[in-house]
């Protein structure tokens, strides 16, 4: 893992602005705490910090082969068979690394090369014999990439910090940004600021004097599903063994999370099987939810994580260990302001992002590479408004109906002063219709396969990117390399055409993968239902936001007053007793984008 960053200017001398293009990689040390690079010519720069996870020597870059240059972030899974058929075609290497296996695909196939690529990698390849620079991210969207455009060239780094560091690069949010905060829904390619484009997962761009061209060379087709039951769960299986085999691939120590559920003891399980033992697991949890613990509206957090990861970790004979949390670690004002530096952007979480931050940090005294069970949710439909028909009938974002179905007061904050200012709920549903118009069909589909069709394509599009990137942000700020087998490109295709009467086959959740993991753990483990990441169920936690947004309202000067609203009154006058997610959330989130206001000295624009 790494982090990238560079400028590409037709019309200047970027060999003046070394100091500048500096400073841009200079951003990204944490994501590659092991070593820096810096390569520039008149019309490219690239920048690069390096994680060493494969060939420890040899991998440095930027790396260079016959005027063509790579600046690289990610893992291609499967660079030993692409080397071997690269070799056969007459290619020679001075290193073991994937990284020269992609920079000499390149050189083979061209850009297309990228369809070949099995992996979670964004990279910038800057072609000096056709003065283009090529943009690449993963199908799935694990590994991030922004850019921004410029009248002669673009900046582009793998977190937008690399390319706020650039005083070309201007710190301005509109309207659109605005209510993409407020909701947390993000259209896809975009981001809060305005003129920084997000690289969509499984597209290229292409930089050249006569401008940007940015395509799709991958997206979620529907295609008909031939394989029955059983042959689908052993395909499954299947799968998952040959993901895992090429994800524990690294030379240095890994380790995977556990938290009990099925998804993460399931990978567990693999991995120490095909490890042959002496693999680490790592659990999180609370010191005061055990005895505090109060099911929340959604039913996420029902049950306590560490007895069933105990559990789990003495079935498999793994070397365990659990970090507890306290809430006065997650009240630490700079704990939260660490969790927004780490994203630059003011999407929350909530205590997920700095528990998971804390989570990293320990773990990465132990290992570089932990693998999570993070997206089987979205794989397998494992979320619990996925299985409920009135939350279904609505027509909305699935995982936001469940909420307001749940609490009377979940749209409460978003007044409607507010929507006529910059149109919070015009935005909802236009992106709301822009995710249905997206999703690909098999002819003549109709009723609950359709219906489900459209809520999976959702998932996997517009809810499992958000949770993607927390952990891309929270794991590279500690130097950590998290890997997640569930985003394999091939088995997310092949889960998607599964029919949903097969994801539901024993009339559960997952049907798909607890079947196909059924001799790898003990019963209790294949029948615990869905408990999400842990988070606090300790009411200081809720209070102190409480009191963190009444000082937002009563001050003068906070950035993020103006965005409020007076829906938000009733969240911080009622006396909390219980925890609901939609407090939590809208607290969190004007905490969050107060804070991100201030800290980034952002300009607001075009509202009025």
């Amino acid at each position: 893992m790494c982090g990238i960053a560079g400028w590409v200017d037709f019309k200047g001398d970027l060999r003046d602005e070394r100091e500048t293009a500096a400073a841009m990689t200079a951003t990204m040390a944490l994501r590659g705490p092991d070593a820096e690079g810096l390569w520039i010519s008149p019309n490219a720069a690239l920048g690069h910090r390096r994680l060493a996870v494969i060939d420890i020597e040899g991998g440095v870059q930027p790396m260079v082969a016959e005027e063509v240059v790579l600046t690289y972030s990610g893992e291609v899974y499967n660079f030993v068979e692409l080397r071997e058929e690269l070799i056969a075609a007459g290619h020679k290497f001075r290193t073991e690394s994937d990284t020269e296996v992609v920079l000499h695909a390149y050189l083979e196939w061209g850009a297309e090369c990228v369809e070949r690529l099995v992996g979670m990698f964004a990279f910038a390849i800057w072609d000096n014999r056709k003065e283009e620079l090529l943009l690449v991210r993963d199908r799935i969207g694990v590994k991030p990439l922004y850019y921004y455009p410029l009248p002669s060239g673009l900046l582009f780094g793998s977190e937008p910090k690399a390319i706020l560091a650039n005083p070309l690069a201007k710190r301005s949010v509109g309207p659109v940004g605005i209510c993409s905060t407020l909701t947390q829904i993000r259209r896809p390619g975009m981001t809060p600021f305005e003129g920084m484009l997000e690289l969509r997962p499984g597209h290229l761009a292409r930089c050249s004097r006569s401008g940007i061209d940015v395509r799709a060379y991958w997206q979620l087709e529907a295609r008909p599903h031939e394989d029955d039951v059983a042959t689908t769960v052993e395909r499954v299986r299947a799968m998952l063994e040959e993901i895992m085999a090429q994800q524990l691939v690294a030379d240095v120590p890994v380790c995977t999370l556990l938290s009990g559920g099925l998804d993460s003891s399931a990978l567990a399980a693999l991995g120490q099987e095909i490890l042959g033992g002496g693999l680490r697991t790592f659990t999180v949890d609370f010191t005061t939810n055990a005895e505090n613990l109060a099911p929340n509206s959604l039913a996420l957090h029902n049950t306590v994580d560490n007895p069933f990861a105990q559990e789990v970790a003495a079935h498999l004979s793994s070397v365990q260990e659990t970090l507890m949390l306290d809430t006065d670690s997650l009240l630490e004002p700079e704990a939260r302001r660490t969790a927004l530096r780490a994203m630059d952007l003011p999407y929350h979480g909530g205590d997920a992002d700095i528990s998971l931050y804390l989570l990293f940090e320990e773990i990465r005294k132990h290992s570089t590479v932990a693998i999570s069970g993070e997206a089987a949710d979205e794989v397998f439909g494992g979320y619990p408004w996925m299985h409920d028909e009135a939350v279904l009938a609505v027509p909305f974002f699935p995982w936001m109906a469940a909420v307001m179905q749940q609490e009377e007061d979940a749209g409460a904050a978003v007044d409607m002063a507010m929507n006529a200012r910059i149109g919070v709920l015009d935005f909802l549903f236009a992106q709301y219709g822009e995710s249905l118009s997206e999703v690909p069909h098999l002819e003549g589909e109709e009723g609950k396969e359709k219906r489900m069709r459209q809520v999976m394509h959702q998932h996997l599009t517009r809810l499992m990117p958000v949770l993607l990137d927390r952990k891309d942000r929270m794991s590279m700020a500690t130097g950590l390399e998290v890997r997640v087998p569930f985003c394999d490109h091939r088995l997310v295709e092949y889960v998607f055409n599964t029919p949903w009467s097969m994801k539901t086959f024993d009339g559960r959740e997952k049907s798909l993968l607890r079947e196909a993991s059924r001799d790898l753990l003990p019963e209790s483990i294949l029948e615990r239902r869905k408990s999400g990441f842990p988070m606090s169920q300790d009411l200081r936690y809720d209070r102190n936001l409480q009191a963190a947004v009444k000082q937002i309202l009563d001050s003068s000067d906070e950035p993020g007053k103006a965005f409020l609203g007076e829906g938000i009154r009733p969240y911080i006058e009622e006396e909390i007793n219980e925890i609901t997610v939609s407090r939590r959330a809208r607290l969190e989130g004007s905490v969050r984008l107060n804070m991100w206001l201030k800290e980034y000295e952002v300009e607001i624009v075009d509202l009025d």
